[in-house]
């Protein structure tokens, strides 16, 4: 078997709460590269090493560890990377997606799918990734395994398959029916290291049996050798066969293979192991990626081979207190080593590797190579940022970026003691680095210094870091909301720009009609109406910057643009005085006259809220949420708790969990995810404008 062949790249991605950090534990356990059993309720956990990350009880920081697992004969390496499952982390886990292979999607079996759920769900069909589930948590009062697997396919439209049975549920919950092999799997011991293949009990045979047949229903539908076994004897069809299709199906993203299990309770997790090795892709299984040749600018496709071209992607960087400089790379094709000379398409500078480790949640082992389709980190690399391609210098490429959400919210922030002024100013350049959602910006009018995030609990973290890890006292002010602009309706106008200094000059004239993009997309359209040539192709794309550039500050209150429409009509040039920075400045003086007459108005951001809860606290909670100009979209019962569905404003959503606590005698929940941007009513737009 090929070196490759043996990796798996796999992702731990869920809602929060829903055990992600306790499956990664436990497969660290069984694998035997821990000899402890780690708990997120003691704040000792391997892939939780932050101290906010202990305190808090959640993932912040998506945490890499590579371990092994035995199947069959075989030794498979396989890098996990447990991500959070908080909204104002989302970042961590796109950047791991696009650089994994596969996941394991988790779900609460009490809880099933949940706004965050839905929200990771995207992201990984976004970048493709094959994933298989694990219904975890099958001990709780209320799992309800049958529930979810039907929210999984209806919620979010997939093919989902249950491949185990539970046997029992809530107190009673044991073990597994393995509808592959039709055996179950009962744990017994305290540490779930044994368990027993049993027959499968007498209760359960009938349902199992129904349960194999949907399986391999669901199979024949994609798989010809499947439906031909299955179409003339489906007692006939073998272990071997079904593995084999379900492996195809699931790279294909046709079935998701459905597990159960309860991590915290020890059981359910072997068996999900080794679904990782037989479901979810090596990296062979992606022969080819897709590039751009920098010299060329054309599309490529890269063999991800040990033997091609080298092709990393840094997917995140880290300042490490003993190693320094982190930077995480995954690597396409070739072999990194150390010494090597690489080559940065961002920068277009070339860097030499001095130092490669092994990932280990928070500790690092030298490694003398990273090969194709592996991941690692490279010590001490400058002016690297997430999402730059390292190449070889001989065969330079650009891999696709990593896309990332725009921050949402910030505070005005200052040094307490004026000679940390300086500090401050390093260690926010620091920040910022690691964590690509933050940016620090000065308010050209005030002198501010603003950090942004995607949240509250994710700008807390950050001034706790500043706190802990920096030694800095802070200031800040009230929270500052990411408003943005549009326009809603269409207005033309002749833009002339002049300018004579005695010799040569500046000329540039265009006819153009600004209104509301129609299909409701972010970002600039625009469209070339010009005819005859009365402005060259190279002054139109002049004409294009312009206008991006000018969304970037509206003219209500220099808010960015969310979208516009832009449709050059007509236009002028001087054979001797028109250049192409004249189009820019064109466009962007257009710009500034058009769009006050485009009768503006802001856009706030909204978020989709979803409330658990007893039932006798409903009345207190919606009202509260009425107050804070939510809308509720739904309420429903799931096993014993209250859940609501509603839209909020992201303004009035500050110190919302405190108070949800206080209406409910700590006994509600709530998830909060970015929803969409919508306008702000008139009454309230002039009271953010006059703050300005």
């Amino acid at each position: 078997m090929k070196r490759q062949e043996q990796f798996r790249n796999i992702g731990i991605m869920a809602h929060v709460d829903a055990g992600k950090t306790t499956v990664t534990e436990r497969m660290l356990y069984y694998t035997g590269l821990t000899h402890k059993l780690g708990s997120v309720d003691e704040g000792n956990t391997v892939m939780d090493s932050d101290p906010q990350e202990e305190k808090r009880g959640i993932t912040i920081s998506s945490a890499a560890i590579t371990t092994w697992w035995q199947l069959d004969g075989n030794k498979y390496q396989v890098n996990i990377i447990d991500t959070p499952g908080h909204v104002d982390f989302t970042a961590e886990v796109e950047r791991s997606l696009r650089v994994l292979d596969g996941a394991i999607a988790v779900f609460c079996a009490k809880s099933g799918v949940q706004p965050q759920s839905e929200t990771v769900w995207q992201q990984a069909n976004r970048y493709h990734v094959p994933r298989i589930v694990m219904i975890n948590k099958m001990d709780r009062q209320g799992a309800d395994f049958r529930r979810v697997v039907k929210e999984i396919r209806d919620v979010l439209h997939t093919n989902a398959v249950p491949v185990q049975l539970p046997i029992g549920a809530e107190d009673t919950f044991s073990g597994v029916i393995d509808l592959i092999t039709m055996q179950a799997y009962v744990w017994d011991s305290q540490d779930g290291k044994t368990y027993t293949v049993t027959d499968i009990p007498a209760d359960m045979l009938a349902e199992a049996a129904q349960a194999r047949i949907t399986l391999l229903e669901e199979l024949s539908l994609y798989d010809e050798g499947i439906f031909e076994s299955y179409t003339t004897d489906p007692a006939t069809v073998s272990a071997e066969e079904i593995y084999r299709a379900l492996r195809g199906t699931t790279l294909q993203m046709q079935v998701i293979p459905v597990l159960a299990g309860a991590a915290y309770r020890n059981k359910g997790v072997q068996p999900l192991l080794d679904a990782v090795v037989r479901y979810l892709p090596a990296p062979t299984d992606v022969k080819e990626i897709h590039a751009t040749d920098v010299d060329t600018a054309e599309s490529l496709q890269i063999t991800t081979t040990e033997e091609s071209p080298f092709a990393a992607l840094a997917f995140k960087i880290i300042s490490d207190d003993y190693a320094g400089k982190l930077t995480f790379v995954r690597v396409y094709a070739g072999t990194l080593r150390t010494g090597d000379t690489v080559w940065n398409g961002r920068t277009g500078k070339k860097v030499r590797i001095s130092r490669l480790m092994r990932i280990m949640s928070d500790k690092y082992e030298t490694a003398d190579a990273i090969s194709a389709g592996d991941i690692g980190a490279v010590v001490g690399l400058k002016d690297v940022r997430t999402g730059d391609t390292l190449s070889d210098p001989d065969r330079p490429v650009l891999l696709e970026k990593i896309s990332f959400p725009e921050p949402m919210m910030g505070y005005a922030i200052e040094a307490k003691v004026a000679k940390d002024v300086n500090r401050l100013g390093e260690a926010l350049a620091k920040l910022v680095e690691e964590d690509p959602t933050l940016t620090v910006t000065v308010d050209a009018a005030s002198g501010q210094t603003i950090l942004k995030g995607m949240g509250e609990l994710h700008l807390e973290v950050v001034l706790e870091k500043l706190a802990t890890n920096y030694q800095l006292e802070i200031n800040k002010g009230q929270p500052q909301i990411a408003y943005k602009e549009v326009f809603t309706k269409a207005v033309q106008h002749k833009e002339v720009y002049r300018k004579q200094n005695g010799g040569s000059g500046n000329f540039a004239e265009i006819v153009f009609e600004l209104s509301p993009r129609e299909d409701g997309q972010p970002g600039l359209e625009f469209v070339n109406e010009v005819t005859g040539g009365a402005i060259p192709r190279e002054f139109i794309l002049s004409v294009k910057k312009g206008f991006e550039e000018a969304m970037q500050n509206g003219v209500l209150a220099g808010y960015p643009v969310q979208s516009m429409r832009v449709r050059l009509l007509d236009g002028n040039i001087h054979e001797k005085d028109s250049h192409a920075l004249d189009f820019e400045h064109a466009a962007l003086m257009g710009f500034r006259v058009a769009a006050a007459k485009a009768a503006p108005r802001l856009l706030e951001p909204f978020m989709s809220v979803e409330v658990t809860l007893p039932e006798e606290h409903t009345g207190a909670i919606t009202g509260d949420l009425n107050r804070r100009r939510g809308v509720i979209r739904g309420m429903e019962m799931k096993a014993s708790a209250q859940y609501i569905k509603a839209e909020v404003p992201l303004s009035d959503l500050f110190g919302y969990v405190t108070t949800l606590r206080t209406l409910s005698s700590g006994r509600a929940a709530a998830s909060v995810t970015f929803q969409d941007y919508q306008l702000v009513p008139n009454s309230i737009a002039n009271k953010v404008l006059v703050e300005q």
